[in-house]
């Protein structure tokens, strides 16, 4: 996140003055939150504050009118239950989204879903997705049918790393997977005799370097707030598989391959459909070069400075 808006605060640079407030206290309890929420109502400015990353109930003691707050998605919501989950929700949506002025989503299913547990005004939501970093440029490779390089981005629960194992087992490919693998997904892997490289701590050059080597971008998460490996395997020109399900297909458009993420069967029928078919790996990779041009860095930085204005003058 920080690293998205600080890219829309340097595309803004000739029409906003930006300062950068970083909560002084890791946010891990009820203390290190109320030490934040008073400290955000010290620290705000007079026009317009904007509220990144999940830490939504900064905006507890801020002023209304100048609160623009971004919600990245509502993961948070599935991993409790009960009582915790009622007070995750007011803390983390209820009260920060009637308090703010203005709020954005990074993709219209987060928009869904804010909609379905705040029940707020669709329209206080604005749309705005994350730009595609321009060192993601297309890099010519032949693709290896014979032996494919499959590229998969992020290591968390919902990257869906075991049935991913499941889905390539018995199939000839390389995997390489970016991110720390947890001993329990050694193990899926292992067991399912997948050829495989672990890499983790890279740079950003050496990401990008990643998506140019291989020839399958594989994001077969459960969920994602938005799921930018899809739209940088299309800005590289690789063919990407991913998701049916929630923000995935209206990121990847007619970019990409769908496959259900539950069901083993379909992500390997997925897989070898790409690596077996040469016209429908050329069709998504055309599909690709347009589906790029929805995350433009300017037009997705104007729509930022749109609501700053808005807030600053209203």
């Amino acid at each position: 996140m920080e690293a998205i808006f600080k890219d829309v605060r340097c595309r803004l640079r000739d029409f906003i003055h930006a300062d950068v407030k970083i909560c002084s206290r890791y946010n891990d309890g009820w203390i290190s939150k109320i030490y934040n929420i008073v400290e955000a109502a010290f620290r705000q400015c007079s026009t317009v504050n904007h509220i990144t990353g999940e830490v939504h109930f900064l905006d507890f003691l801020m002023r209304k009118r100048t609160v623009v707050l971004t919600v990245l998605d509502c993961n948070f919501m599935k991993r409790k239950k009960g009582i915790s989950r009622l007070l995750v929700k007011w803390i983390y949506l209820d009260a920060p989204i009637s308090r703010a002025r203005a709020v954005t989503a990074i993709s219209s299913k987060t928009k869904e879903d804010i909609v379905c547990f705040t029940r707020c005004d669709p329209s206080k939501i604005t749309v705005i997705p994350v730009a595609i970093d321009e060192c993601f440029q297309p890099f010519a490779k032949e693709f290896n049918a014979f032996e494919p390089v499959v590229l998969q981005i992020g290591t968390a629960y919902n990257k869906n790393i075991p049935r991913l194992a499941e889905a390539l087992n018995g199939v000839k490919c390389k995997l390489v997977i970016v991110g720390k693998l947890s001993n329990e997904q050694h193990q899926a892997l292992s067991r399912n005799s997948v050829n495989y490289e672990n890499l983790f701590n890279l740079s950003k050059k050496e990401i990008v370097d990643q998506y140019r080597r291989c020839d399958i971008v594989s994001f077969v998460s459960t969920f994602e707030g938005f799921g930018m490996p899809i739209v940088e395997g299309n800005a590289t020109e690789r063919v990407v598989v991913t998701s049916n399900t929630s923000s995935m297909p209206e990121v990847a458009g007619e970019a990409a391959c769908l496959v259900d993420p539950f069901d083993v069967s379909s992500i390997r029928e997925g897989i070898r459909r790409v690596i077996d078919d040469a016209q429908y790996r050329e069709r998504l990779i055309t599909e690709g070069k347009k589906n790029r041009e929805r995350f433009n860095g300017e037009r997705i930085a104007k729509q930022y400075l749109d609501i700053y204005r808005h807030l600053a003058t209203n």
